[in-house]
């Protein structure tokens, strides 16, 4: 009993210790974001908005930023179709091949970004899916997928498959077992992969430099730039209604969760 209640306070103070070493970094973009100055900097003689103000009145950041989120809407139905039907066939048929499936599925995750951007020129190019939104969309449609297939497949292994006999025992056909029995079941599986696929597109940067050039300016590629041309506090203020959007994100999966479970 000492060991475990020993254990435990160390635990926490290990997770804290991590936590911060995480998340610093990434607060110190706050007060940077609200500089008076006219480059990246702490704030030297009190707070201002307006590099918050120039990105949202600025024409080519407020460009950057629809950019992102229609392909980011996009990417996210193509990962939340495919990924779905995806998971449910592989829990459906269960047999080994469907282990390879799934593992094949996952290698978005595992390849490098690079080496997938660079597949990806060479492949888009004879197509003429360079630089247009459709190709960045599959880019991002596809490397999200894995995000849908591991929320959707743990979702399904709470799923109680004698609730789909039933259904189809009482004269319910396929596509109505699925619409009405299995869908709504593991719906929030499916909110919580179209939330980390909408958030791996609204992020991703590697393959929008090399498929994309002029007519797509995402918002990650925007700020690539503007660091290699100046040190804006602009980029700062962006940071920051990034986190706070993704963070919106994940609260409204974890809600959604609650309320799943406690239904």
């Amino acid at each position: 009993m000492h060991g475990t209640y020993g254990a435990g306070p160390f635990g926490r103070g290990l997770a804290w210790a991590t936590a911060l070493y995480l998340l610093l970094p990434i607060l110190i973009v706050v007060p940077v974001a609200l500089t008076d100055q006219r480059y990246l900097s702490l704030p030297k003689d009190g707070i201002s908005l307006r590099h918050f103000e120039t990105v949202l009145t600025s024409p080519e950041w407020l460009g950057s930023i629809w950019q992102s989120f229609t392909i980011a809407i996009a990417a996210s139905a193509l990962s939340v179709v495919a990924g779905t039907l995806c998971a449910i066939g592989c829990w459906r048929v269960s047999r080994r091949s469907t282990d390879i499936v799934r593992v094949l599925m996952l290698l978005p995750l595992i390849i490098p970004s690079i080496v997938y951007a660079i597949g990806l020129y060479r492949y888009f190019g004879p197509l003429g899916l360079l630089d247009r939104f459709l190709g960045v969309v599959i880019a991002h449609g596809v490397t999200g997928i894995p995000y849908v297939v591991i929320t959707v497949s743990t979702a399904l292994a709470t799923f109680d498959p004698r609730l789909e006999q039933a259904a189809r025992g009482m004269g319910a056909s396929l596509f109505q077992t699925l619409r009405w029995v299995i869908l709504p079941r593991i719906m929030p599986g499916i909110f919580s992969g179209a939330i980390f696929a909408f958030i791996h597109s609204w992020d991703e940067l590697v393959m929008v430099l090399f498929i994309a050039s002029r007519d797509v300016f995402t918002l990650p590629r925007r700020i690539w730039d503007g660091i290699n041309e100046n040190l804006d506090p602009a980029m700062a203020a962006v940071a920051v209604l990034l986190i706070v959007f993704t963070l919106s994100l994940l609260l409204a999966d974890r809600a959604l969760r609650r309320r799943s479970e406690a239904g």
